[in-house]
């Protein structure tokens, strides 16, 4: 697949002519386009043309249930330790994004998703992204988790703490587990539940993103801004 930027409007290209409101650009030329040179259509109009990445690709997945964004994966990442060799855990797939940002920087990716529907639209878009690393379980995690030894445990549900004795005994020691929760009441219950269980409470953190305008040499802050999704408890297994 390639991405097509025109005055700061992003496309996608697959297979065919290319057809938009700035013109038709015949198959044969896409095809011939290479990465980072411009391309005109028939109206004269300029293309520049790049071939897709990863996060171009994940852009064009089928969505379902709201996703974690990529400000909150960011924290996520930075604050886990995790690397190349990790083998990790996602609980409550989604869509699958979040299973797919972690199979970007791990080893193994396993994903627990109790609904069906969901199961199937996140295993469409494992598919589509051709990530070979992820693992999909159509499971209930509150009940079981099969792996053990795991280096992370995300969970992305809506009582986390339901999972935490599974999750003790699945974590590697000294190895971290994250709660995803849109509510500070879902956290009060996490961390007290978290407490007894004797895990480690790292910190709770929320991130809050705010994009810039540039256009030439007028620079400003854009007028609205990617607030609170949710909190992110981090916690340590002991």
């Amino acid at each position: 697949m390639k991405i097509l930027l025109h005055e700061g409007k992003e496309f996608f290209w697959k297979q065919g002519d290319f057809h938009s409101q700035y013109g038709v650009i015949k198959e044969s030329k896409m095809k011939k386009a290479k990465n980072g040179t411009i391309i005109k259509t028939h109206l004269n109009r300029k293309f520049l043309v790049f071939e897709a990445n990863f996060i171009d690709e994940l852009k064009r997945i089928k969505r379902g249930p709201a996703i974690i964004l990529p400000k909150d994966v960011g924290l996520i990442l930075a604050s886990t330790s995790i690397n190349k060799n990790s083998i990790v855990l996602d609980a409550g797939t989604g869509s699958g994004v979040l299973a797919s940002y972690l199979a970007q920087f791990v080893k193994k990716v396993y994903s627990y998703e109790i609904r069906k529907d969901f199961y199937n639209l996140a295993k469409d878009n494992i598919e589509f992204l051709n990530l070979n690393n992820v693992v999909l379980k159509n499971k209930d995690v509150y009940k079981k988790i099969d792996e053990n030894n795991l280096d992370l445990i995300v969970l992305d549900l809506l009582e986390p703490w339901k999972a935490l004795d599974n999750a003790k005994r699945a974590l590697k020691k000294n190895s971290y587990l994250v709660a995803y929760s849109p509510n500070i009441t879902q956290v009060q219950e996490f961390i007290k539940k978290a407490q007894e269980l004797n895990f480690n409470i790292v910190k709770v953190s929320e991130v809050i993103e705010r994009e810039w305008h540039v256009e030439q040499l007028r620079l400003r802050p854009k007028s609205q801004l990617i607030g609170h999704t949710g909190f992110l408890c981090f916690i340590r297994n002991l």
